[in-house]
């Protein structure tokens, strides 16, 4: 019986430190602010014939020229900033 406690209890502390151990994804947060010139690295799709994904680093206004919103998909697909 006390085994089953200590496991159940061992469960408890290893979930909960899993839950608070992942980054928080707020939906709003956007991209970092950086100058114009800075460029915005975001993963895409794989090319066709291949299953290994690339990061493409664009600025702003090349993203926005293939339709692509930096703010809105940062929190899925941001890697990095480079200014």
């Amino acid at each position: 019986m006390a085994s089953t406690a200590l496991i159940v209890a061992i469960s408890a502390i290893f979930a909960s430190s899993a839950a608070t151990s992942q980054p928080d994804s707020s939906e709003g947060a956007g991209a970092p602010s950086a100058p114009p010139e800075a460029r915005y690295c975001l993963r895409v799709e794989p090319h066709t014939g291949t299953r290994i994904e690339s990061v493409e680093c664009w600025t702003r206004e090349q993203w926005a020229e293939a339709e692509v919103d930096v703010d809105k998909e940062w929190s899925k697909e941001g890697v990095r900033v480079i200014a």
